[in-house]
C-alpha cells in the first residue's frame, strides 16, 4: 500500500499547513479582525433575515444581489465585472489555477501575504519573491522591474497596503509594474477600509489590472467573502474555474444585509484608524522598539526580543502575531492588530509591566 510520501507531490510535502492558534478566552489581536460586533438592533434584524434564508435550496449561483450591493457601496463601475470568492484565498487560487500553464510563474514581493507563495505551490507554479528594502519595507522598484523583465510572469501580486508590513507602495511604482508586466497584475486591497488610496478608479486605464478586496477586515471575517474586480474578458475566463455555488446562502443573505448598512462598518473603520495612531504612539514609546508606519488595521513593530514579548503577552491573555522566524527580514518583529480602545489599553498596560520586569495582569 502506498504512503503519502510516495504519492503526494514533494513541493506539497515540504509545506507547512496554515496554522491558526487557539484564542479561546484571550484578547485576540493576531488576525486583523474588526474588534467591534454588530450593534444589537442590526444583529436582531440580521438574525431574522438569516432565519428566512432558504437553506434547503442551492444559493444563487450568480450572487447577483451581493454584486449589486458591492457596486453601490464600493463605487464599482457598471462596465467592470465582479467575481466572488470564499475569501480572497479562493480568488488567489482561481487565478493561479487558470494561469498555471507549464512554466508559468508568479511574482510578488517579500515579505508579503503568505498565501501567494503557498497557492503557487498548490497549483504547480514557480514563485519568485522580490525582497523589499530592508530599512523601511518600501518597494525596490528597480529590482521588481528587472525580475518581471527576466521571468515574464503570468501573474503579479502586490498587496496595497502590504501585509505584514502595513505600508503603501508608491502608486507611481505600481503604474510602472502595470506597464512592464506581460500578464495579470493583481492589486490586493484587503485593507482598503483603513487606507487612503485605491486602484479601482484606474481599472479602465489598464487592461491587465485586477483589484482584489475582501469584506473580512471591514468586519465580516466570519462570512468569508472576497471579490475581484476587472474587465469582463478576464473575469469571464476566471469564472470558468470557480466551483459552482461557492458563496453559500447564509453568506449571501448576511453580506447583502451588511452592505445595506455599510455606514456602520465605515464608522468602525474610522475608530480603528484613530486607535491605530494611539496604539502606534504607545508602542513607539517603549525602549528599543521600532514601529513602522501603517495604512492597515495592524502595526508591525521590531522589538529587542520578540519571542519573549509574545510569550509575556500570551501569558497575560493577549494573542498577537509573532513573525520572528517567518522571514529573515522580520527578525524580532511582532504584528499587532488594532483592537478596541480597551483592547489596546490592555496591550499597553501589559507591555509596561513586561518592560518593568513585573508579571502583567491577566486580561
Amino acid at each position: 500500500m502506498s504512503t503519502p510520501e510516495q504519492l503526494i507531490r514533494p513541493e506539497i510535502l515540504a509545506l507547512h499547513a496554515y496554522h491558526v492558534p487557539p484564542a479561546q478566552g484571550m484578547i485576540k489581536l493576531d488576525a486583523m479582525e474588526n474588534p467591534y460586533p454588530l450593534p444589537a438592533d442590526l444583529r436582531q434584524q440580521l438574525g431574522e433575515a438569516l432565519g428566512n434564508a432558504a437553506i434547503n435550496r442551492y444559493p444563487d449561483a450568480s450572487s447577483a444581489t451581493i454584486k449589486q450591493r458591492l457596486r453601490s457601496s464600493m463605487g464599482i463601475a457598471d462596465d467592470m465585472d465582479i467575481l466572488l470568492g470564499n475569501g480572497s484565498d479562493e480568488l488567489i487560487q482561481i487565478l493561479a489555477m487558470a494561469l498555471a500553464k507549464p512554466g508559468a510563474k508568479i511574482v510578488s514581493v517579500e515579505p508579503s501575504f503568505v498565501m501567494y507563495k503557498m497557492i503557487a505551490a498548490f497549483c504547480g507554479m514557480e514563485y519568485i519573491g522580490v525582497p523589499l528594502r530592508a530599512e523601511d519595507f518600501s518597494l525596490d522598484i528597480d529590482a521588481l522591474l528587472a525580475t518581471i523583465e527576466r521571468e515574464q510572469p503570468a501573474l503579479v501580486f502586490l498587496a496595497y497596503p502590504n501585509n505584514p508590513t502595513g505600508n503603501h507602495f508608491a502608486a507611481s511604482d505600481i503604474e510602472r509594474v502595470l506597464q512592464a508586466a506581460p500578464g495579470v497584475v493583481v492589486v490586493d486591497e484587503a485593507y482598503h477600509a483603513f487606507a487612503r488610496d485605491s486602484f479601482l478608479p484606474r481599472l479602465p486605464q489598464h487592461r491587465n489590472l485586477l483589484v482584489m478586496r475582501t469584506l473580512s477586515k471591514l468586519g465580516l471575517a466570519g462570512l468569508r467573502l472576497g471579490f475581484l474586480v476587472g474587465s469582463a474578458d478576464w473575469l469571464g475566463a476566471f469564472d470558468k474555474v470557480r466551483l459552482p455555488y461557492n458563496i453559500n446562502v447564509l453568506t449571501q443573505v448576511a453580506a447583502s444585509y451588511a452592505l445595506d448598512h455599510i455606514a456602520v462598518f465605515n464608522a468602525q473603520a474610522a475608530d480603528i484608524r484613530a486607535e491605530r495612531s494611539r496604539l502606534a504612539a504607545g508602542l513607539a514609546a517603549l525602549s528599543g522598539w521600532t514601529v513602522y508606519p501603517s495604512e492597515a488595521n495592524f502595526l508591525l513593530a521590531r522589538v529587542p526580543d520578540a519571542p519573549a514579548v509574545f510569550a509575556g503577552l500570551k501569558a497575560a491573555g493577549i494573542l498577537i502575531k509573532n513573525l520572528h522566524g517567518a522571514h529573515p527580514m522580520l527578525d524580532n518583529c511582532l504584528r499587532f492588530t488594532v483592537g478596541s480602545r480597551s483592547d489596546n489599553d490592555a496591550v499597553l498596560s501589559a507591555l509596561a509591566a513586561l518592560t518593568q520586569g513585573t508579571p502583567p495582569t491577566v486580561a
